[in-house]
């Protein structure tokens, strides 16, 4: 992919309110997981790279925390994280949840766009959970805007009008060389990722009952002649009680958690994985630094 007169590669920012299925939807246009997924809103913490290759363009996403009103020092680190992918990325691809339509959120979003100037693509997606006849209505208020390129409705979760819109994107970005490997299909380091897969598992496993502020650390990775990787990671909550919730009764829940996970790794992975999983309180971890440093964020955005 040298001949920069017929390859074509570019960063795209997917910018949205939390929910909108940002990440399913780069999962979805990868073709593998490279961003967690789970109900809880505000899932994405931080800017995570997905590459689709498609003809002769290499397509970079950027999977971006959701754009909502932060009340928290993590809340405002995450949503300066998703603009600054926004600034710097050749075109925004700006996803909406066709049933939620133009929310506060989305509204806010569309209204920060509108001095900017970028060229910006709208995909309306999860059009498999309302009638075709509804998004007519949807599509007047995103073109009301004046911002909007082209609109595009799509399933991320089935995949319905995916390729399509890839297609219209690999066709304008700049022309050159790629810029990653061809069969590169993100930049996040295999520690931050084992890590970000059991955070998915413990959002999905616990719901409501587990609080936003917990995070999961991948405290060592060694790998031995077999093939084997062994990985120690901390889960950190902010209380004892949040700590008993983790491990469930007779650590029944702390093993379901570590299973869902383990399972996951060894098939991104593509080797046996052990994996141990240790619960500690830590009351004031999103006020560490550090913990932001790992995270690409900036702990006084």
């Amino acid at each position: 992919m040298e001949n920069s007169d017929i390859t074509r590669a570019g960063f795209i920012a997917v910018v949205g309110a939390p929910n909108v299925g940002k990440s399913t939807f780069i999962n979805r246009a990868v073709g593998t997981k490279v961003s967690i997924v789970s109900p809880k809103v505000q899932t994405t913490r931080t800017r995570i790279l997905g590459i689709s290759s498609i003809a002769e363009s290499q397509i970079i996403l950027i999977d971006t925390p959701g754009i909502f009103l932060p009340r928290r020092r993590l809340d405002r680190a995450m949503v300066s994280a998703a603009w600054t992918g926004a600034a710097n990325a050749d075109l925004i691809l700006l996803l909406v949840d066709a049933a939620r339509g133009i929310d506060k959120n989305t509204g806010a979003i569309l209204k920060k766009l509108v001095p900017t100037k970028r060229r910006i693509f709208a995909a309306i997606n999860k059009i498999d959970l309302i009638k075709k006849e509804s998004l007519l209505g949807l599509t007047s208020e995103l073109n009301a805007f004046d911002i909007i390129d082209e609109i595009f409705m799509i399933s991320a979760k089935t995949g319905d009008g995916v390729r399509d819109l890839l297609e219209s994107l690999a066709n304008v970005l700049p022309t050159g060389p790629w810029l990653f490997p061809n069969h590169q299909v993100s930049d996040m380091p295999e520690r931050l990722l084992a890590a970000e897969i059991t955070r998915e598992k413990l959002y999905i496993h616990l719901r409501q009952e587990l609080p936003y502020v917990t995070t999961v650390e991948t405290e060592s990775w060694d790998e031995n002649p077999s093939g084997t990787v062994k990985i120690n990671q901390i889960i950190y909550v902010q209380r004892t009680t949040q700590r008993t919730i983790v491990i469930g009764k007779n650590g029944q829940q702390i093993k379901a958690i570590g299973a869902a996970a383990r399972k996951e790794l060894v098939s991104i992975l593509g080797c046996d994985v052990q994996l141990f999983l240790f619960v500690k309180v830590r009351e004031k971890w999103v006020d560490d630094p550090e913990r932001y440093r790992d995270w690409n964020l900036d702990f006084n955005a």
